[in-house]
Order: C-alpha cells, then structure tokens, then sequence
C-alpha cells in the first residue's frame, strides 16, 4: 500500500501497523535512511501493543456501521478505534461537547460497541 496524496484522509491505528509491516517485509524495497528504518521497527512495535493488532478489516467496517446512530465526527470515531475507550470519562475526553450531544445511556451504548468489536478478549470476534 503506498500513500498518493499526503494528507487527503485519516488513518486507523491498525492501517498504520499494516503499512508499516509491509514495507518491513518488503525486501525489494530498500530504506535509504536508517533513520526511517528506526521509526518504522519504533512505530511497529508500539502499535503491535494496541489494541489493533486484533483488529481485522471487517471488525472496523461493522464497527463503523454501529457508530453510525450516535452522529459522531470521522475524527471521533477514528479516535475511537485507536484509543477503544472502555469508561465514560474517556468518551467525554474523546467526543466533543459529549455532555450535550450524549446521553448517559447513549455513552453506556457507545462503551458497549466499543466493547463488542473492538475488545481485546476477544480474539475471535
């Protein structure tokens, strides 16, 4: 995957970690610079301890269609998928002006859709 127009969209956590790991392995391609081959061993080892070295396409598409009732920004929910909040304080940090916008029991499903897609116990989902 090679990047064409810097700056015309956000990226997951996980597509990062997946871009990252195919230059790694790509041995036609050569770093020309240690320095990037020390920030892409860096980057990749931080983000394989995330929570999106379970993550798996399909996981972030149904995410995403369980996000779509709570009218959040992209940035939000991209926010969301990287950090995979698990109390309400982190939600009212994460979505802007939440106090208004949410609901307690809509903070409460929104924990629980992170939960059900995006928690690391299960491996298998």
């Amino acid at each position: 995957m090679e990047v064409l127009k810097e700056c015309s969209a956000y990226l997951s956590n996980y597509e990062v970690l997946n871009i990252l790991q195919s230059i790694k392995a790509n041995k036609k391609q050569k770093m020309k610079q240690n320095q990037l081959a020390s920030i892409t061993y860096q980057t990749i080892r931080y983000l394989e301890n995330t929570s999106c070295k379970i993550q798996s396409p399909e996981k972030i598409k149904d995410f995403l269609r369980a996000m779509e009732p709570f009218k959040l920004t992209k940035c939000e929910i991209l926010t969301l998928l990287n950090v995979c909040p698990k109390t309400p304080l982190e939600i009212q940090l994460i979505v802007e002006d939440s106090e208004d916008r949410l609901t307690d029991e809509e903070v409460d499903s929104l924990l629980q859709v992170v939960a059900n897609y995006l928690n690391e116990n299960e491996q298998d989902g």
